[in-house]
């Protein structure tokens, strides 16, 4: 049995086994399992070895708090050393990259979002945070970043050393911002009344907002952005779609994106738009 899954503390809430085992499934791949591995932070590196030692673990997903602290355990590739994070691990060989940055433009370009000469407003500075805005800085996107600690924004900035900002909510304007991107997890389900947006800050007519948040499908802010004469995407794309990505990397199989989202909304228990 080749065995795959995710490790991070906590786990439960994850429906990437949902995803993955459902894309094993629709390809015959039934020597391929993904499941779910709580690791407690004190014990990562000892978990590691043990996952592939005696777990016989081919690849394993990562997500938090782990997707920093795991690099000095394993090779990540030259887009996880840019990003400072990785989220996919092979254990065959240690080697790691971060399939964030690809889900997450992907599913740009899947639902017809250019970010390019956009002004983009970030919200977060966190491992979700990281990727987006590496992959939107490859864009001519213009890009402020907000975060409720401006220091952690500004060294995330300097750190991956690309161009944008990082800025208070009084410097944000209504009338210039194109494109929000959410990549915090505020608006989660249970707190689904919540938004990441600042309440005293007007809400820009006609921007459309990225939630990465995809539990529940329409946050409060996709909502807002609704009801502001926006477009409203959530993050249940970029979940599969790094996935994919992740599928791809163990197995060297084109994964079937349409088996990954139907399991992905099944699980989550949506209806196919």
């Amino acid at each position: 049995m080749n065995r795959v899954g995710l490790i991070g503390w906590p786990v439960s809430h994850s429906i990437s086994p949902a995803l993955h085992n459902a894309a094993f499934a629709a390809l015959g791949m039934d020597d391929w399992q993904y499941d779910l591995q709580p690791v407690p932070p004190d014990v990562l590196r000892g978990s590691l070895k043990v996952l592939k030692d005696e777990g016989g673990y081919v690849g394993i997903n990562v997500t938090v708090p782990h997707k920093q602290t795991v690099m000095p355990f394993v090779k990540p590739d030259a887009l996880a050393k840019a990003v400072g994070a990785v989220n996919t691990i092979d254990l065959r060989d240690d080697t790691a990259t971060n399939t964030d940055v690809y889900g997450f433009m992907d599913d740009l370009q899947a639902n017809g979002i250019d970010p390019n000469g956009m002004n983009v407003v970030l919200l977060g500075a966190g491992g979700a945070a990281r990727a987006a805005l590496y992959g939107l800085a490859s864009t001519d996107a213009k890009i402020k970043v907000v975060n409720r600690t401006l220091d952690k924004a500004v060294a995330m900035i300097q750190a991956l050393g690309v161009s944008a900002s990082a800025a208070k909510w009084e410097a944000v304007k209504p009338a210039d911002t194109q494109l929000i991107v959410n990549c915090t997890v505020v608006g989660m389900f249970p707190k689904h009344d919540e938004s990441a947006w600042n309440e005293a800050i007007p809400f820009p007519k006609g921007a459309i907002v990225y939630d990465m948040v995809y539990r529940p499908a329409k946050t409060r802010l996709m909502e807002l952005a609704e009801a502001n004469g926006g477009r409203a995407v959530g993050g249940l794309g970029m979940l599969v779609r790094q996935g994919a990505f992740a599928f791809k990397r163990w197995t060297g199989v084109e994964p079937p994106l349409e088996a990954m989202f139907a399991a992905a909304r099944e699980a989550l228990g949506q209806k196919a738009e």
